[in-house]
């Protein structure tokens, strides 16, 4: 097991080993296998890549950054700038869900909020934007929200009630309302009753299920 010394060499070592990083600017310090560092950076891409430097690093624990992107005057940019960067390269982005992501810029820190359905896309965004000028930090908002699908939630009711010798499933609607599973119907029993509503709530991406089975 590495002592704390050792594992401070080991991230000045990465550090200064990354090349779109001035190591010179950050200090490291390690509290029982805590990685702090500290300092100030000219980009929000250089503190990013110092954090990932220092999390590639065996034995490392956990992270704390304490480091400030301090932005040089050929750095700087209004708020309004860095909206339009942002909104100009999410117009080009090519990837599906770009038109639920919303962004707010407040003193160069960037917001971004809304659902997504993959994490791929939420991925996709923080990278579009994590190298534009004028950028201090990034607030990420962003929830992956699987799409529903009225007849995987059906199949996997079905499934489940075969599993446990309940064969009648016709009588059993399923409807989807956003993210909301609807059911109607009828079921022979509160157990069945139970059955069906706990697998629609097992499906991803459920927010709530309204139960309107009739027990006959």
């Amino acid at each position: 097991m590495k002592t704390d010394l050792m594992l401070q060499r080991d991230v000045m070592a990465e550090l200064q080993w990354e090349p779109a990083i001035n190591s010179a600017q950050i200090g490291v310090e390690v509290k029982k296998g805590v990685v702090i560092l500290a300092g100030h950076v000219d980009t929000y891409a250089e503190k990013y890549r110092a954090e990932k430097a220092a999390q590639r690093v065996d034995g490392v624990k956990a992270l704390i950054t304490e480091i400030e992107v301090t932005l040089p005057d050929i750095h700087k940019r209004s708020d309004m700038d860095i909206a339009a960067a942002i909104n100009n390269m999410m117009d080009w982005a090519t990837f599906n869900g770009k038109d639920k992501i919303k962004v707010m810029v407040e003193n160069g820190w960037v917001t971004l909020s809304g659902a997504v359905e993959w994490e791929f896309q939420h991925k996709a965004a923080l990278q579009m934007i994590r190298y534009i000028t004028g950028i201090r930090g990034i607030h990420d908002h962003i929830i992956i929200h699987p799409k529903i699908s009225v007849s995987a939630v059906r199949s996997d009711i079905e499934a489940a009630m075969k599993r446990q010798a309940i064969k009648d499933v016709s009588q059993v609607h399923v409807d989807l309302n956003e993210s909301d599973i609807v059911l109607t119907g009828k079921v022979h029993s509160l157990a069945e009753r139970a059955l069906v509503e706990r697998t629609a709530w097992d499906t991803p991406g459920v927010r709530s299920v309204i139960d309107h089975l009739e027990v006959v």
